[in-house]
């Protein structure tokens, strides 16, 4: 009796057509295509089905900041020594890992945003909703850091440190865009520069011994 054997079929999932084919058009052509009409038609894909899967070019480029996001954070987690690391060392390491990330679409990220006007007043539409994961991240560290007292509790101001390290990273982001030094040592070194500087800032300091100390006098005078 002859065995016969089955094929596996390989089914190529539509999103990531879509996503892999917009990022290689952005690739050879230095810009989105024209239309949604012509791009699907590229891909051999009717439009209506295109839209089962994204509602523009805006929703894809929001979806690639997102897929960096998510594998930043998943590469991390997967890490067992990451859970034992300070909050500090963890907010370096997400800033490291993201880089790592970054530079497997650098040459689509500089088609995108190199010569992008306004980057450092007017954040890309398509870029805040990794902003809004990246600050629900730095602020389970900021919690941490306050439980270990890495981190000081000040009023009203405490509120913004998510903030303030959401815009360190995107300093860092466009540092990393005009790098040219070997291996992007010089981002290496802004991240550390930059994430040190914070953790200086958010922690407690003479002045916040100072007020202590003069809250404690006060209350006991």
């Amino acid at each position: 009796m002859e065995k016969t054997t089955a094929k596996k079929s390989t089914k190529v999932d539509p999103k990531k057509k879509i996503t892999e084919g917009y990022i290689l058009y952005v690739l050879e052509h230095g810009h989105e295509p024209a239309s949604i009409f012509k791009f699907a038609k590229e891909l051999k894909m009717k439009e209506e089905e295109f839209y089962s899967y994204y509602t523009s070019f805006e929703s894809i480029k929001t979806a690639v900041w997102v897929k960096i996001f998510d594998e930043t954070l998943e590469n991390l987690e997967s890490q067992e020594v990451f859970r034992q690391y300070s909050a500090r060392e963890k907010l370096l390491g997400f800033f490291f890992t993201w880089i790592e990330e970054l530079k497997k679409n650098r040459s689509y990220l500089l088609v995108q945003y190199q010569h992008h006007k306004d980057l450092k007043k007017l954040l890309p539409q398509e870029v805040k909703p990794f902003r809004e994961k990246f600050k629900d991240f730095a602020n389970e560290i900021i919690l941490e850091g306050k439980e270990t007292e890495e981190i000081a509790s000040r009023p009203i101001i405490s509120d913004r440190y998510d903030e303030a390290l959401w815009l360190q990273v995107w300093f860092v982001f466009q540092f990393w865009l005009k790098d040219t030094s070997p291996g992007f040592e010089k981002t290496d070194a802004a991240i550390e520069k930059s994430v040190n500087l914070a953790f200086d800032l958010m922690g407690k300091s003479a002045l916040d011994t100072f007020i202590d100390f003069a809250k404690f006098l006060y209350q006991n005078k």
